[in-house]
Order: structure tokens, then sequence, then C-alpha cells
């Protein structure tokens, strides 16, 4: 990369500037109100091919857009402008590593809560190595939250938005202060639903099952992934409502999103999972995960897209 973290380039109101100079008014809604949303894209180095690549940009796109229209804030870039900002950025950055790249829409000015405009966007990477700690561990020590998750009704999972967050938030600072890596959220019924930034599966008598769309999940770009990688390796799936206590005899269990990637989980609520580390079908999964990510999955080689040219 071409400069340190703390002095990376960002793109910003339709400029590329460095990260110090990005500002954003303290009375606007959504530094005061979380009135934003945003997708984290991931990319990855192919090392063999000197190429970096976008994993699933236009599906991020495609939730984006959707965020938009549910929160009700007027994008004001086409998808074309939308990617030119974000591989103008990278490019500017030089990066030659799997980085993350924050895409955020927010509402500027002075309004308030309720407030649809002025709406603008940054565009912001960072190397994988500089995101949260428990993105960056080989397996997580999980409690199952006192919180609920939000829902349909309250605040709808389907929204990528950063107030939505706070939900996230609350789960996770109680995990942290128990002594657990991470939580697991329930829904309303007291059905297993998510974790905090990303989604659920288990593995009992080697078929992969995960909570149902309508179970207070986010509708997660990984998710739908590892669903179809496994369809490819032939690994039974199941998407159903999951009971709490499932989650302690399961045979393998994980937690995948964009940033964590495919995570084995070894315990929750101190009952260990399997051995205790990462199971075989969670392994196998992350590792065509990665394959598919760097270009090396030609039956899904459209989920990848270059940013450099060649």
């Amino acid at each position: 990369m071409k400069t340190d973290v703390a002095n990376r380039f960002i793109w910003f109101k339709g400029k590329i500037v460095n990260v110090n100079d990005a500002k954003i008014n303290v009375l606007a809604p959504t530094a005061q109100f979380g009135l934003n949303i945003f997708e984290g894209i991931p990319c990855y180095w192919n090392d063999d091919e000197k190429q970096l690549y976008a994993f699933r940009l236009e599906d991020h796109y495609d939730r984006l857009l959707r965020s938009a229209r549910l929160i009700q804030i007027d994008c004001p870039y086409s998808r074309e402008e939308l990617k030119k900002a974000f591989i103008d950025v990278i490019k500017m950055n030089e990066y030659d590593e799997n980085i993350s790249v924050r895409q955020t829409l927010f509402v500027d000015g002075f309004g308030s809560w309720g407030s649809s405009e002025p709406a603008d966007m940054f565009v912001a990477p960072v190397p994988r190595g500089r995101i949260s700690k428990e993105y960056n561990k080989k397996a997580l020590n999980c409690s199952v939250a006192s919180w609920q998750r939000i829902s349909e009704n309250t605040l709808s999972p389907r929204i990528k938005c950063g107030a939505n967050y706070i939900n996230s938030r609350a789960g996770q600072r109680e995990a942290l202060r128990n002594g657990y890596d991470t939580c697991i959220f329930l829904n309303q019924a007291g059905k297993v639903s998510e974790g905090p930034g990303s989604c659920l599966f288990i593995i009992s008598g080697g078929t992969l099952i995960t909570p149902l769309l309508t179970d207070s999940v986010l509708e997660s770009i990984t998710r739908d992934t590892v669903i179809k990688l496994a369809c490819d390796l032939n690994i039974p799936v199941s998407e159903r409502s999951i009971d709490r206590t499932e989650l302690y005899t399961c045979d393998e269990a994980f937690l995948c999103g964009s940033a964590m990637e495919i995570t084995a989980i070894s315990s929750v609520d101190k009952y260990i999972i399997g051995n205790g580390g990462t199971g075989k079908i969670t392994d196998l999964l992350h590792k065509e995960y990665l394959k598919a990510a760097i270009g090396q999955n030609k039956k899904h080689s459209d989920w990848v897209t270059a940013v450099y040219d060649k």
C-alpha cells in the first residue's frame, strides 16, 4: 500500500482525500442518529495473478440499494459511479493484500433523524488485519445473549444501517464483559437468530443448518455463498428455525460474514462444540470460500471483480 493506515486515502463526497481530511458535521443525522447504510466489501489478493478481486461486488450493491430504499435515503450515485469510486480509491492506495472496504451512504447537513437528505457517500478501505479482534480468531467462545435480536417490526435486520448495529453492540459488550469472544442472539420467538454482524450455521448429522431469513437475520451475502458452496460439495443444507439447545448438542458450528469469513465456534455457554476446534465441514467450507474469493472457483467466476487493469 502507498501509505500507512492512519494516512490512507478514502473516497469522500466525490474526491479522493487523506482520511484525516474527510469531515462530517457533528450535527449531521449520520453522526447523531446513525442515519447511514453501508456495505463491508471484502477484496482478496491473488498473488499468482498479482490481482485484487472484489468478492460479489454487484450483490453488495444490490443490498446497498435495497437498504437505501427501505430506510428512504435517495442514493445520489448510479451503480457505475458506486463501482468507480470503489475501484479508484483502492487503486490510489495501491493495495496488494486482502482488504475490507466500507462503502457508506450517509445523511449529512443539519437535519434530524427524520431527514432523507442531503445524502452523500464515503468509501474507506482497510487491510483485513486491522479489523475487530473477533474477526481474526480461529475459533470463538460464544454466549447466548440476554439481549433480543431486532425484528422486522422494530428495526428490520434486512436494512444494513449503522443504527441497527447498536443492537449488535449490546450483545457483543455483554459477551466481552462475561469473558466470551462474542454472542449469539435469539429472536422474539426464542429461536436462534445470528451473531453480531454475522450469520450462524450448525452441523448435525452431516447436515448444514441455518436459520430462516425470516428468523431476524440479515440477508447475508456470505450466508448465500456458504449455502451455494455446500450444494456444490453435495453437503445437505436445511434452512429452518433452530432451538437454543441445538447449539449445545450440534457437531460443529460457525459464524460467517464478509469480515469474519467462516470462523468456527468452539463453545456456546461453555458447552464444548465437537472437539472444541474447527470441524471438518467448517474447515472444508472455509477453504472453498477462500478459493472462490481469489477467483480459483471457475464455476463461480462471476463472483469476483478484478480491481486492477491487466
